[in-house]
């Protein structure tokens, strides 16, 4: 594996400003995505009574919210940073994921099957 392949994973840079310094900004990557409680604890597994995004987020959802933060990144880097295409693409079906909306996918549970789809995406496109 090349140094390069280490990082394809990580965007150039924060196109959606989801990142506050370190840490994912949880409420405007929940918002962008466009979920409410009920989809954050469907999608992490927590309890909808823990489902929070202040200083006592738990930390399952910390971690699920960053990866989504870096996964929308990717994919608004795909799109030169255009936050309208960005989510209008996370919102549509898309049919080669079987006819569901990548946010849908996300809040089923499924962000790394879609991760994976859209790595696969984004190499092909720079090959």
């Amino acid at each position: 594996m090349s140094p390069t392949a280490l990082y394809t994973n990580i965007p150039d840079k924060d196109y959606l400003e989801l990142f506050d310094g370190n840490h994912a900004d949880y409420a405007t990557v929940v918002k962008r995505l466009d979920f409410k409680k009920e989809d954050v604890a469907l999608a992490t597994g927590a309890p909808i009574a823990s489902v929070r995004y202040d200083s006592k987020i738990p930390k399952e959802i910390k971690e699920r919210v960053t990866e989504w933060a870096i996964l929308l990144n990717l994919v608004a880097q795909h799109f030169n940073g255009d936050k309208n295409k960005t989510i209008l693409w996370f919102t549509l079906s898309n049919h080669l994921l079987g006819n569901i909306a990548p946010r849908d996918m996300i809040r089923l549970g499924r962000y790394k099957k879609l991760l994976k789809f859209i790595m696969n995406a984004l190499s092909e496109n720079n090959s």
